[in-house]
């Protein structure tokens, strides 16, 4: 393993174009996929597909040209750095195959542990075919109910970093707007064209009756298995959604319906609108449930604009509370799955992770604390289905140098270091920063935050560089998380307190 060359900074300005003209203009390379790799934190399985010589000696740079921001994206460089820096520290031969990614839900065989998550990703035949092509192993259709859905117009929002990525996604949509009949026929078709992909059927019903129908519809027509969605959190109706994921007593009863309407695997999907999930998913395995997923959406507002005083997206003047997604619910998802895993009355049942999914890193934090198989929407809307390349190629080199054989290999190994308080951190050690002088440019960035939001340990040199007063230092790392330049790491050297 090696530090980290490519970051998603070196290429900011890339709009991860579709057809990129940058691959076409240079005819020898697919620069388009080599930069999405780096995006999406998979340089290392860029550096493998990159040839072993360079392709392109003397090269006038065609693809910096061709490329829609011209001059903004430095291809070369990257390409340079891709060849020379990171493909040489690579340390084992590429994996040949996908087996290590193989992975099950509740027995139900997956080829990969990646699936869409019930959403308008997973809601059309079409769309779910394009999906399967892509790569991705199942698809949790977009959630099935007898009652009509009329939704709202605009119905997205969002959060958006420098690069205009979205960091934090918020939605007002319901659920699927087809007919009960018309998505059974969906997953006859689907099923017949593609035999080996999972569907994971999300229904939601109106009482224990619609519940136990929709189950036994779905069975019949060809799910793998259903999830019931007890967490939507943009129902208009009292006792639909999130309200039922709140109740522990409701999710007992309607996974119960469900599971008189069929034999297949139960997963029962919770809300992340409360304190703890543990009660509700304890419910559920009464019930008969066989897995939980979770999480989804968070209950949230984005923006109030300062002159008409409506939060977004403004429906004719109004808007509502909604669901909110992205890479900012991570961390709120990984401590709900982790809690599930460590609850010894939970154990065996599957969990199916989710929440702000959008790199092979961040699916394998969900696999460490104990999913069995990982579900993405935000980034697909925002990126497409061609992520499905760089979730499988990244994972599965990870398992290879890992020296794991499987997926199931990899859950869990990281719930022993999770604990639910502080009260087990060693506090007698201070762990230093180090300032890596030849990366620093001197901004000063690390003086400021130490001094407003620290302890007043670093100072400027006369040369601009950062120096460490120890016996102020208590070891934060504050200083580390700021730096612009990554020119700060964590030291080996550790001082005991008196």
């Amino acid at each position: 393993m090696f530090e980290r060359i490519l970051l998603r900074s070196d290429m900011i300005r890339c709009a991860l174009c579709q057809d990129a003209p940058c691959t076409a203009a240079c005819g020898k390379l697919d620069i388009a996929s080599l930069l999405r790799s780096i995006w999406f934190d998979n340089e290392k399985a860029a550096a493998y597909r990159f040839p072993e010589s360079n392709p392109c000696p003397g090269c006038p740079v065609p693809c910096e040209a061709a490329c829609v921001r011209p001059g903004e994206v430095p291809i070369r460089a990257l390409m340079a750095r891709l060849r020379d820096e990171v493909k040489p520290a690579l340390e084992l031969p590429a994996p040949t195959d996908d087996e290590r990614l193989r992975a099950e839900l509740c027995g139900v065989p997956l080829e990969n542990p990646f699936l869409l998550s019930s959403s308008v990703v997973g809601s059309t035949y079409d769309m779910c075919a394009r999906a399967f092509e892509a790569g991705w192993a199942g698809v949790a259709f977009k959630t099935i109910c007898s009652f009509e859905i009329h939704e709202a117009s605009p119905r997205y929002s969002a959060l958006t970093g420098p690069s205009g990525s979205i960091i934090g996604f918020k939605n007002i949509e319901q659920l699927s707007d087809h007919s009960v009949a018309e998505n059974m026929a969906i997953f006859r078709q689907l099923k017949k064209n593609y035999p080996n992909k999972v569907i994971l059927a999300s229904i939601m019903g109106q009482n224990e009756t619609e519940w136990e129908e929709l189950s036994r519809l779905c069975e019949e027509n060809g799910a793998d298995a259903v999830e019931l969605n007890f967490s939507c959190p943009n129902m208009a109706d009292e006792g639909l959604g999130s309200d039922i994921g709140q109740v522990p007593a409701l999710v007992e009863r309607f996974t119960g319906a469900a599971r008189r309407g069929t034999n297949l695997p139960i997963l029962a999907k919770l809300t992340p609108n409360v304190a703890k999930m543990s009660e509700a998913a304890e419910a559920a395995r009464r019930g008969g449930a066989d897995g939980i997923a979770a999480i989804n959406t968070i209950k949230s507002i984005i923006g109030v604009n300062p002159h008409t005083y409506v939060s977004s997206p403004a429906v004719h003047g109004m808007s509502a509370l909604g669901g909110y997604s992205g890479n900012a619910v991570k961390p709120i998802a990984l401590r709900f799955i982790a809690e599930l895993a460590k609850n010894p009355s939970l154990a065996g049942m599957h969990l199916s992770g989710m929440g702000g999914v959008e790199t092979w890193q961040d699916a394998l934090e969900f696999i460490l604390l104990g999913a069995g198989s990982v579900q993405v929407t935000t980034a697909v809307m925002q990126y497409g289905y061609r992520i499905i390349d760089d979730l499988k190629a990244g994972l599965n080199l990870y398992l290879a140098e890992k020296g794991l054989e499987s997926v199931g290999a990899a859950r869990g190994l990281a719930l022993d270091s999770v604990s639910e308080t502080t009260d087990v951190l060693e506090r007698d050690t201070i762990l230093f920063p180090k300032f890596h002088r030849e990366k620093c440019i001197g901004c000063g960035r690390c003086a400021i935050s130490c001094a407003d939001g620290g302890h007043q340990a670093i100072r400027l040199g006369a040369d601009r560089r950062p120096i460490l007063d120890g016996s102020k230092c208590v070891g934060c790392h504050l200083c580390l998380l700021v730096c612009p330049e990554h020119a700060i790491s964590s030291s080996r050297k550790r001082i005991t307190r008196k």
